[in-house]
Order: C-alpha cells, then sequence, then structure tokens
C-alpha cells in the first residue's frame, strides 16, 4: 500500500529549463539552440555533484554557482566564464525562476492526491531560501503542509545520501515500505530513494540514461508529465501498494 507520496521540485514540479534556457540566451548568444539541453544537463549534473561542498562549508555559494556555470559551458566547448559573468546570469536565472509554475499535469495530479488519505511531502536539494522562494512560487502549500517540505541545506544532508530520506521518514511520520517518492534524477530520487526502502517513480522526460544494471530499479519510469497521473493511479490500484 501506499500512504504517503513525496516530490522532488526542480524539473519535477516545473519545466526548469526554460529559465536557464532563458538566462543562457540573454547573456551567452554564441550557444547554439542544439546545445542547450545538453548544457542544461551538464549545468545540472555540476550542481548535483558539487553541493555538498556548500553544505560543508568548503565552497561558498557565489563559487558554487561560477563554478557550475563555467564547467558545463567548458564540457560543451564554450570559453569558461569570469565570476562577474555567473554571477550577472544567476541574477536573471532567479529572477526568471520567479514566474515559475506547475506544470498542469503535476497540479492535475496534486489536486487529485488531496482528495485521498495520502500524505504529501517534499525534499529538495539546494540553498534553502532559494529553494523557499520556488516552493512559496509554486503555492505548494495549497496541496502539502510546509511542515511536510524539506530543503537539503537546512538538514546538512542532501540527496541521494541515506540520511535525508531517513530525516524525512523520520520528522514526517512516513512508513518508508508504503512511501512512494517522485523525481527526475535517477541518483539523486530514484536511487536515493530505493535505497532507504521507498517506492520510486522516474519523471525521465529529459530522457537520460539509466546507469548500466538498474533500469529495472524504478517502481516505474516516465517520459513526460503527462504520463504521471496514470502512473500513481496504476500503483495505486496494485493490491500490494493501495492507499491506507
Amino acid at each position: 500500500m501506499i500512504s504517503s507520496i513525496l516530490f522532488d521540485v526542480d524539473d519535477t514540479l516545473y519545466d526548469q529549463q526554460q529559465p536557464f534556457r532563458q538566462a543562457i540566451m540573454t547573456y551567452f548568444p554564441e550557444v547554439q539552440g542544439q546545445h542547450m539541453t545538453p548544457l542544461y544537463l551538464r549545468f545540472r549534473v555540476h550542481s548535483d555533484e558539487q553541493f555538498g561542498k556548500v553544505l560543508a562549508n568548503e565552497w561558498s555559494l557565489d563559487h558554487f554557482r561560477h563554478y557550475r556555470l563555467s564547467s558545463a559551458l567548458t564540457d560543451l566547448g564554450y570559453a569558461s566564464v569570469s565570476l562577474p559573468q555567473s554571477q550577472r546570469f544567476q541574477h536573471l536565472y532567479e529572477q526568471q525562476l520567479d514566474a515559475i509554475t506547475l506544470h498542469p499535469a503535476i497540479k492535475d495530479t496534486l489536486d487529485h492526491l488531496a482528495t485521498l488519505p495520502i500524505k504529501l511531502g517534499i525534499i529538495t536539494n539546494g540553498p534553502t531560501a532559494h529553494q523557499q522562494k520556488k516552493l512559496d512560487q509554486l503555492q505548494l502549500t495549497n496541496w502539502i503542509d510546509p511542515a511536510h517540505m524539506m530543503i537539503s541545506q537546512a538538514t546538512g544532508y542532501q540527496k541521494p545520501e541515506l540520511e535525508i530520506f531517513q530525516l524525512a521518514a523520520c520528522s514526517f511520520d512516513l512508513h518508508p515500505e508504503t512511501t512512494l517518492y517522485i523525481g527526475d534524477n535517477f541518483d539523486n530520487d530514484v536511487f536515493g530513494a530505493k535505497r532507504a526502502g521507498w517506492q520510486a517513480i522516474w519523471l525521465n522526460h529529459r530522457k537520460r540514461t539509466a546507469p548500466q544494471g538498474l533500469t529495472s530499479l524504478p517502481d516505474r519510469t516516465i517520459d513526460c508529465f503527462e504520463d504521471l497521473p496514470a502512473a500513481i493511479t496504476d500503483l495505486l490500484s496494485m493490491p500490494e501498494m493501495q492507499y491506507a
């Protein structure tokens, strides 16, 4: 049975590439259109790999943000950027993030889940103030208790570390075996949740490739937002996964 469903935020509840694309096009017009998605994916990889250094107070937030942008650009053969350039990019990127909205399929999913006796929650990686602005902009308190929203920097842990899933289970009074996690990142969201003993849906709308030998690890894999309601309904309809 499923008694709780938790979500990732970035590129799961909304399309994160759109604000990224606008900021890149404004400050780095030399980036070719066909490179936009690969650049965004590299940006996310560096972000996921290096944010732990911010949590450990090894890097400043400015340095982290400069590194992930400059590294993503050089990965695709573009010139590295200066700190002031990355700061201008970040400022516009954040302005664009101030206008994000839930993907319509996500809103429909939340509306439906809110009618069921299922506990809803959030676990998201990132700086506390930055991520809280997104949670507020997405108006998630319409469906989710603020006490059931967890931001990694505020905990000292980050996905896919086991501790952040265990902390959420304890803090939100979850039962791991009846908890489902939904996210777009295989390592952070699927591997992290499954290692904690949770169910997992991989929202693979960026068409990433699963690590070798782990294709079957998610309980469901979908490749577009619109397939999420049906995937959840399918899991809830399974006798061993029906909600309490």
